[in-house]
């Protein structure tokens, strides 16, 4: 090993090998315990970028409420819950056709017109949610833990099955 001046500096000199080739000392990559730690122990929705959305295939999102929130299988929060689904209505090209309200999520069924839309009507809704759960529950603050789950529904065998298990869900 020699050290070499840089061709492009005026001063400096970096380690070069016999070969000319530089010795690069590896730090970081994939490794162990590497990374950012999780800040909650369930796994939270990714921030990958979301699959294209044809007009026709409708999708099944799950919003997820924040820990320590009292269920939402009340008769109260599931009448919250419906009023602000039908004021929301048909809003930024979306809408719920089917939804479900489990002690600490919902399920829903929407249609939108693209990928766009679904993400505004979602992000409307889900502040007209937590108003509504806020109101009713007699506080301030987050209600939802993260972004909402989304999966986009291809075939009639995926609607069919959706609607299934999001109709009998509580059973």
């Amino acid at each position: 090993e020699s050290f070499r001046k840089s061709p492009g500096r005026k001063a400096g000199r970096r380690r070069v090998s016999q070969t000319g080739q530089l010795l690069l000392f590896r730090w970081g990559g994939a490794r162990p315990g590497a990374g950012r730690k999780r800040k909650t122990a369930r796994a939270r929705v990714s921030h990958l970028r979301r699959p294209s959305l044809s007009h026709r295939h409708p999708v099944h999102v799950t919003l997820r409420l924040r820990e320590g929130l009292k269920s939402l299988r009340c008769r109260g929060a599931f009448n919250a819950i419906n009023e602000a689904l039908k004021k929301h209505g048909e809003k930024w090209g979306g809408r719920v056709v089917h939804f479900s309200v489990q002690s600490n999520h919902l399920h829903m069924l929407v249609e939108a017109a693209h990928k766009q839309s679904l993400s505004r009507f979602m992000q409307g809704l889900a502040i007209r949610l937590a108003k509504a759960i806020n109101r009713f529950l007699g506080q301030k603050g987050k209600v939802f833990s993260d972004r909402f789950n989304s999966r986009v529904l291809n075939t009639v065998r995926d609607v069919s099955h959706s609607l299934i298990y999001l109709l009998h869900y509580a059973r």
